[in-house]
């Protein structure tokens, strides 16, 4: 798939409230690495293999969650053509200047329906990956901590999820993967959306309330790798929601596990390619629990009602 448009998500603003004990955990645990601090508090991280400056911000608060979500786009003159598009259809948008992120520049951000921030931006400082541009050497997990390749996607929830749907695909052009019915089998409980040849780059379940995030994602190299990050989660007496285990849905490999404030995040592998010529996969309410945990079969309540 030639990549232009959106190409990737780019980094999320989740809020903590602790800095210094979250520090503490996305730098020991998850294995991330500290870029910077702003006068706002704020506390930058990237994973090891990202060469642009961050994707992962956090900011101290009274309630954990999200703020924003942001993918990053090809060019500046594909971030006027999106932003024309959003207004077009409809969405409010608005300009962030450059630098008000470390490294980053202007960003578009605009609202979901599910009350959800998203932006696009088109420029970030590349800080590299510490192996170079010229006669690299190959990445060796050898540091403290689980260690991600990169900041992977987001599942969000909130109440309208077919209008956030249509603004992903008739604005920014993503692609439908899958999608799990309700028992009216009609209506969409889930849906799962791609801007490349992943998976997934973003999700969304149906929920009473807006604007909550189920978790943000980090992309591990193999399952090995998701097995040693369970056993580094069990180490630090990290609060395990369910794992390892393989969704049917994506048939990525994944552990669910909570930060210190309560944010869920999740350490997955593999997931099949999807391309724009494939049909979306459709899951049945009565096949739910096999799509979500394939091993077991069976939803977990915790998993399905659990959101900051």
């Amino acid at each position: 798939m030639a990549m232009k448009g959106v190409l990737r998500p780019g980094h999320a603003q989740i809020r903590v409230l602790d800095m210094d004990e979250s520090v503490k955990f996305y730098t020991n645990v998850m294995g991330l690495i500290e870029t910077g601090r702003d006068g706002q508090g704020r506390v930058y991280f990237k994973t090891r293999q990202e060469r642009d400056h961050n994707s992962v911000i956090l900011r101290q608060a009274d309630r954990a969650g999200i703020d924003f979500f942001a993918f990053k786009v090809a060019t500046k003159v594909d971030m006027d053509e999106f932003e024309r598009r959003l207004k077009a259809h409809g969405v409010k948008t608005e300009r962030i200047p450059a630098g008000e992120l470390l490294e980053t520049g202007e960003r578009v951000r605009f609202m979901l329906p599910t009350g959800h921030a998203v932006e696009l931006y088109a420029e970030k400082k590349d800080v590299g990956n510490g192996m170079g541009y010229t006669d690299p050497e190959v990445d060796v997990v050898d540091g403290p901590g689980i260690r991600p390749t990169r900041m992977d996607h987001a599942l969000l929830y909130g109440g309208d999820i077919d209008g956030a749907r249509e603004i992903f695909e008739k604005c920014l052009d993503f692609h439908l993967v899958e999608r799990v019915k309700l028992e009216d089998g009609k209506t969409d409980l889930a849906v799962w959306l791609t801007c490349s040849a992943k998976a997934h780059d973003i999700a969304m379940v149906r929920h009473a309330e807006d604007g909550k995030l189920h978790h943000v994602s980090f992309q591990m190299p193999s399952w090995e790798s998701v097995l040693r990050a369970a056993d580094i989660m069990s180490i630090n007496r990290v609060s395990i929601d369910i794992g390892p285990t393989r969704h049917g849905i994506t048939q990525g490999t994944t552990i669910y596990f909570f930060d210190p404030s309560g944010n869920r995040l999740e350490t997955f592998c593999g997931g099949y390619d999807h391309y724009p010529d494939m049909h979306p996969v459709t899951w049945t309410w009565d096949e739910v629990g096999r799509g979500i945990f394939y091993h077991d079969r069976k939803l977990n309540d915790a998993f399905l009602s659990v959101v900051t």
